[in-house]
């Protein structure tokens, strides 16, 4: 063995050494930002794929308010199963959204405290999100032709049943984002209205902004 190839060997060994301390550092760093995040952003999602423009405002929103994010994929159980069946196709969907959305939001410094949620609906689902979980806001995507997200009667419903601030965001065009897409590029079109209606005084709602 040459000397370069010693020294090349050595070198290759302190740098794997060094990544490996960063990595470690970066996740206790992660960790403890998490813990101190008081505020919280709930962002269920469902489907294969999801509202790019809606996560790019939830991750906004967070780190505009220093605040955790916390996606939930909402997981349908179909009657003929038990509600703790396992569910490997979508669970595995899921699992990969949930891991490009860790990516995009560690791009801008934003903690993720992801969440897997299981029901019958979807309504169930997110009912059950709701009840389970603390937020100070609450993120969803409309459903449209090219993106899957929630359909009228669904956000009718969470403006009666969702306690806290609740964000609509209408989906673009080209607006799905696949979890096998690696990328952390932030899209930063559309703007948003605050609406205020009779329906969000009666359940005790702050203003519902749809972009």
């Amino acid at each position: 063995m040459t000397h370069a190839l010693v020294i090349v060997i050595v070198a290759l060994a302190v740098g794997l050494a060094i990544l490996g301390a960063l990595y470690s550092r970066d996740r206790r760093r992660r960790a403890r930002t998490l813990r101190s995040s008081p505020k919280r952003i709930l962002f269920p999602f469902i489907g294969g794929a999801l509202s790019r423009r809606a996560l790019d405002a939830a991750l906004r929103l967070a780190r505009a308010d220093e605040a955790a994010l916390v996606p939930v994929f909402l997981a349908r159980v179909p009657m003929r199963l038990p509600l703790d069946a396992p569910l490997p196709r979508d669970c595995s969907a899921g699992m990969s959204l949930l891991e490009t959305i860790e990516q995009r939001a560690f791009a801008l410094g934003v903690p993720v405290d992801a969440r897997i949620e299981r029901g019958r609906t979807y309504r169930h689902a997110l009912r059950e999100a709701i009840a389970h979980e603390r937020y100070d806001r609450l993120v969803v995507a409309a459903a449209s032709a090219r993106s899957e997200g929630f359909r009228g009667d669904d956000i009718a419903w969470l403006l009666d049943q969702a306690p806290g601030e609740l964000v609509i965001i209408r989906p673009d065009r080209d607006d799905r984002l696949n979890g096998s897409r690696r990328t952390a590029s932030i899209h930063q079109g559309g703007r948003s209205a605050v609406n205020r209606t009779p329906q969000l005084q009666h359940a005790g709602l702050r203003p519902v902004r749809i972009a």
